[in-house]
């Protein structure tokens, strides 16, 4: 797959996720708060998006805003989050966090790349995820699956997160940037599988090299 193609592979992607479910995430994202979208992103890593979005609307029915997240015991936190990947790791960085941007940034979340990645548990993908969902601002979120698909199609061919993110900031046109995470995370968990993915269903197959794919369905 090259960009003579990318127009189409978009246009396929954006009617085929609209039968999908949003991954909550996205779907807090539409609340436009960017603490909220930090705080639901840093629960989704390594777990899955059911338990994610339990554990998110138990922990904001609890603590609705900044101020109440930072008023809250670290233990009430991992019992609101449990049982996603590392509650406890992520409730002891979730109340660090909120302190941090209490105090040093007046209650706002940092829009910037370089402010995000200071905060204790924030990497790459969520700080891009912030930034593109939190401030519909220019960033490009690599997960798992955006790294697996792209590679699959013969778009990039990179071995980990971060040079994913590099190679696509290089080729894919600005315009699909802030798209490619929201369309290809559900893509990715419902047709395009890490295993066996569904490529008899898939209407991308003609675009798509099927790199590293050995069997599928």
């Amino acid at each position: 797959m090259n960009n003579y193609d990318i127009d189409k592979v978009f246009s396929i992607l954006e009617e085929e996720v609209s039968f999908l479910k949003v991954p909550i995430v996205g779907r807090v994202a539409e609340e436009k708060d960017p603490f909220k979208v930090l705080i639901s992103t840093m629960l989704s890593l390594r777990t899955k998006d059911r338990v994610t979005e339990e554990a998110t609307k138990k922990l904001f029915s609890i603590a609705a805003d900044l101020e109440e997240m930072t008023a809250l015991d670290v233990h009430i936190i991992e019992e609101a989050i449990y049982p996603v990947g590392f509650y406890k790791t992520k409730a002891r960085n979730i109340k660090k966090v909120s302190e941090i941007i209490l105090e040093k940034y007046d209650g706002k979340v940092p829009n910037t790349m370089e402010g995000l990645l200071g905060l204790p548990g924030v990497g790459r993908k969520t700080a891009n995820l912030v930034i593109t969902l939190g401030f519909d601002a220019m960033g490009i979120c690599v997960d798992t699956h955006v790294m697996r698909i792209t590679n699959r199609w013969g778009y990039v061919s990179t071995k980990n997160p971060l040079e994913t993110e590099m190679k696509l900031r290089e080729i894919l046109p600005q315009r699909y940037w802030k798209r490619i995470n929201d369309l290809l995370v559900p893509y990715g968990q419902n047709l395009c599988t890490p295993v066996s993915p569904f490529c008899s269903r898939c209407r991308l197959r003609p675009y798509c090299d099927r790199v590293g794919v050995k069997s599928s369905r």
